[in-house]
């Protein structure tokens, strides 16, 4: 995989697949740190006097051009960051975008309206692709975000251009995601949280082969005290993975990884409930309570685990953290791995979130930008993204 460091931009038209996939609101972004991820590759580009062209999505238009999903606003909040004015093309492909590209300057930055106004992406369509492609000499992926995705402007493009590369924050997520699986420094930490065991599976059972102990809270903390026998009231329970849960757990046993549990919780009635009900040993929670958040002794217990720790890898919440009533274990949790003297890297939506609320993020070694292409990493799997820019990669060595 050719990396855009080595590529050559010079007034070259340059199609650079970003997500900027933020949330709008009143026509106004309202997080910009995805638009941030992307300015060194964007800023590289204009210092090299590319023309550049950048193409995402946002949110779920279903393939229907849909005022509500527009990038316009995200023109506009690029175009301040960068200093200088961002144009705005109201289609993605097409003679309307054919000719505001051929109209571009060396330095100059056009953004593309929402790819996903057309089926043809999230379907990888091949002509949807090839329309792209029309636009640009060389592509570059730039998206960490949607690397698990076997779309058009992420998979089907790189097909039909001569060159293609990974941009600045690809590389990046590339690096520090390889350092923490292929040579981690031990103890090695695996930290996973949120409401499900369901869509946590896969990385539960990829870190069993690589991680000296795993830390488990939210929810889906719930179903592994449930499979060892436990009544935790009114909690979220995923029942029918009682059994997955106790082969994890026994599997931790036999490969000697220390998995660590919440031994109390901040209970109330629900998530929604302005005050939590108090703190409630994991053996005594009522029954029509529920467990929305780990409590003081948890935290302790989970400090702790930390402490010697020269690797960690975080996704997921401990609680309801949305709610300021069940946020401090998760908010602890952020200060603790803050702490760490070695490898921290935190990836998925709402970790993210956290770590923001927390404070903490300028003290992690590296924030991942990705949700589900961040687990399907730590999996181990393949991502049709990077698969994509080694094939191309491959083609135009023999076509050479």
């Amino acid at each position: 995989m050719r990396y855009l460091a080595d590529i050559d931009v010079k007034n070259k038209k340059v199609l650079v697949r970003v997500d900027f996939n933020v949330p709008l609101e009143d026509g106004v972004v309202r997080d910009d740190t995805r638009i941030r991820a992307s300015l060194k590759t964007i800023d590289h580009l204009q210092e090299q006097g590319a023309k550049i062209i950048l193409c995402s999505h946002l949110g779920k238009p279903k393939g229907e051009k849909n005022l509500k999903f527009s990038l316009k606003p995200v023109a506009q909040r690029l175009g301040e960051l960068l200093h200088k004015e961002v144009k705005f093309c109201p289609d993605c492909i097409g003679e309307i975008a054919q000719s505001m590209v051929k109209e571009l300057k060396s330095g100059e930055v056009l953004l593309l309206e929402n790819l996903r106004f057309y089926p043809g992406e999230q379907q990888n369509d091949l002509d949807f692709a090839k329309e792209l492609a029309k636009l640009a000499d060389i592509y570059i992926n730039d998206a960490f975000g949607v690397a698990h995705r076997a779309h058009a402007s992420v998979v089907g493009v790189t097909k039909a251009v001569k060159e293609c590369g990974a941009g600045f924050l690809l590389q990046k997520e590339i690096e520090y995601l390889s350092k923490a699986l292929k040579q981690p420094k031990r103890p090695f930490v695996a930290v996973l949280g949120g409401a499900k065991v369901s869509t946590k599976l896969g990385i539960l059972k990829a870190f069993l082969e690589k991680v000296d102990k795993i830390i488990v809270g939210g929810a889906m903390a719930n179903t592994f005290l449930s499979a060892k026998g436990y009544k935790l009231g009114a909690s979220l329970v995923e029942v029918d993975l009682l059994e997955t849960a106790r082969e994890i757990l026994n599997k931790a046993k036999k490969k000697n990884v220390a998995f660590y549990l919440p031994v109390d919780f901040i209970c109330g009635p629900g998530p929604e409930e302005k005050v939590g009900k108090g703190v409630c040993p994991f053996l005594e929670i009522p029954e029509n309570e529920m467990a929305l958040d780990i409590g003081p002794a948890t935290s302790i217990l989970y400090a702790e685990a930390l402490k010697d720790a020269k690797t960690v890898v975080w996704n997921g919440p401990m609680g309801a953290f949305e709610n300021p009533a069940f946020s401090q274990g998760s908010l602890n949790l952020a200060e603790d791995i803050s702490r760490v003297d070695g490898l921290t890297i935190v990836g998925g939506g709402d970790t993210d979130a956290l770590i923001h609320k927390a404070g903490v993020v300028e003290k992690l070694s590296f924030v991942s930008t990705g949700g589900g292409s961040f687990l399907k990493f730590m999996e181990g799997n393949e991502l049709p993204a990077l698969l994509a820019l080694e094939e191309c990669e491959q083609k135009k060595g023999e076509r050479k």
